[in-house]
């Protein structure tokens, strides 16, 4: 726990936020999505994730500490498991909501600035394509073409929620919020 004390009290209040919102929104936008996705055969999951990372890429981006994406992920994954939402995923959530944000840690690490455009589409990505991975091996078990589609769908989403999530920021830098 003393990789904690690095964490000020407005960082801790930032990802609990973060991760508060990213939950919030997942009832919202999942219906919606599958009314596309399902028409296509498409994981509703990967095409909306992009929506739900954007919140761990710009904790990310907010916080500038090693383990703000992580934390995300653990703080969802602990209220989904402790409020009995399991969906149809179990105590698997813990994995599909930890991984992503340790794989937008590790993809953070290679961008100096981490606040880019293109630095938040690659760190939403790559939490959005490990989160589809984890899903769609342990829970769905897709065979390869509908596995490779879902990746595809899972990092345009992830783009889109990068770029968001870059929108985003700039907006509250601008009104002093951060």
């Amino acid at each position: 726990m003393k990789w904690l004390k690095k964490f000020s009290s407005q960082d801790l209040l930032y990802i609990v936020i973060f991760s508060a919102l990213g939950l919030a929104i997942k009832p919202i936008v999942t219906p919606l999505v599958h009314l596309v996705s399902a028409p296509l055969m498409i994981p509703g999951g990967s095409l909306a994730g992009g929506l739900y990372m954007m919140w761990s890429s710009l904790t990310i981006a907010v916080v500038n500490k090693t383990g703000a994406g992580f934390l995300v992920g653990l703080v969802q994954a602990i209220v989904m498991l402790s409020l009995g939402f399991f969906g149809n995923h179990g105590a698997v959530s813990l994995i599909s909501y930890t991984l992503p944000g340790i794989a937008a840690e590790i993809v953070a690490k290679f961008f100096k600035d981490n606040k880019t455009v293109y630095a938040q589409t690659w760190i939403c990505s790559s939490a959005n394509i490990t989160g589809s991975i984890v899903v769609t091996i342990l829970v769905m078990r897709l065979a390869l073409i509908p596995f490779l589609i879902s990746m595809v769908a899972a990092a345009i989403s992830g783009i889109i929620g990068g770029i968001l999530s870059h929108k985003l920021f700039q907006k509250l830098r601008n009104y002093h919020i951060l």
